[in-house]
């Protein structure tokens, strides 16, 4: 063979015209690198905006009713989301019907100190079931699982005539105590937990740091984002009860929002701008705590995922 023979380049394979235009054709793949047909994306966000509409239509569909004058028609068809000429006035009116800033500071009060005992029970809880060792570790963890079975109304006599005998009827510490640690909760610290490396602890243990230290100054930074859904469930629910708020109450100086905003729908139950503009005013606590802790949310979410 020459030297000639043996320099030349060797030759690239012909590609017919099918293959370069299915080469020039951006390329869409998923998360592991399998392609994905065109169809099949437009498939996914058809079913999407699908969700989309059933979970955020509602609620723009009472935002536009809420901003709607008194002369506009709410029922009209087709349905007009963007109202005409928008007002502040049907907040005006649920303010001067009920005291709802009152009820909402009941609210604010119960949900925040929800939100403190979960936060600090279900860690405390759920540490103690994932890295202490003891008898009967994995007992306590069944009855956990096994309370979160029991349905609420089983059980809200009971609660009823605890909080009688305690003496807490008619008071917000009543509304809060049921609630103050969630089963659900302390199992998401417990998985959480679960996942730390235990190398760390070892360490931390062979350095002389005691329990208490390992668990505030490793475990628990460790789990931040977990315990941003834990707050975020704990205020959700205690924000959003009524059954429970309605039984335990009678004074109306004590009522939770929710409690408060049942009026509108008894007396002002053809005045649907009215029921939409409390409605809003309920919900736009939750969505701005929920703008506010969202990175740690999803992040949270997965740190319990893995283990159970």
């Amino acid at each position: 063979m020459s030297l000639a023979e043996k320099t030349r380049p060797a030759e690239k394979p012909r590609t017919t015209g099918r293959e370069r235009k299915r080469q020039r054709e951006p390329r869409i793949t998923d998360e592991h690198g399998r392609r994905i047909r065109v169809w099949e994306l437009a498939l996914r966000y058809l079913l999407l905006l699908g969700v989309l509409a059933l979970t955020i239509g509602p609620f723009l569909w009472q935002l536009s009713t809420s901003l709607k004058g008194p002369t506009e028609d709410i029922f009209s068809s087709p349905p007009k989301f963007l109202p005409s000429d928008p007002t502040l006035h049907n907040y005006e009116r649920v303010a001067d019907t009920i005291p709802v800033w009152d009820y909402a500071l009941n609210s604010l009060k119960v949900a925040a100190a929800n939100v403190v005992t979960n936060c600090v029970g279900a860690a405390l809880a759920g540490y103690a079931l994932a890295r202490l060792r003891y008898r009967g570790r994995r007992v306590a963890t069944l009855v956990f699982i096994l309370t979160m079975l029991v349905p609420v109304e089983g059980i809200i006599i009971a609660q009823f005539t605890t909080m009688r005998e305690l003496g807490l009827n008619n008071t917000l510490v009543g509304v809060l105590l049921p609630g103050c640690v969630s089963a659900l909760n302390v199992l998401l610290m417990r998985n959480a937990f679960l996942n730390l490396p235990y190398e760390i602890e070892e360490a931390a243990f062979v350095d002389g740091a005691n329990v208490w230290q390992r668990f505030c100054r490793i475990a628990l930074p460790a789990v931040k984002g977990t315990l941003a859904v834990v707050a975020i469930f704990a205020f959700m629910g205690a924000w959003d009860d009524f059954l429970w708020p309605l039984i335990v109450l009678s004074d109306p100086s004590r009522f939770t929002l929710t409690i408060g905003l049942n009026y509108l729908h008894g007396t002002f139950a053809n005045d649907e701008r009215l029921v939409a503009a409390g409605t809003i005013i309920a919900v736009a606590p939750l969505i701005i705590l929920f703008a506010c802790l969202q990175r740690y949310f999803f992040r949270g979410v997965g740190e319990g995922a893995v283990k159970g």
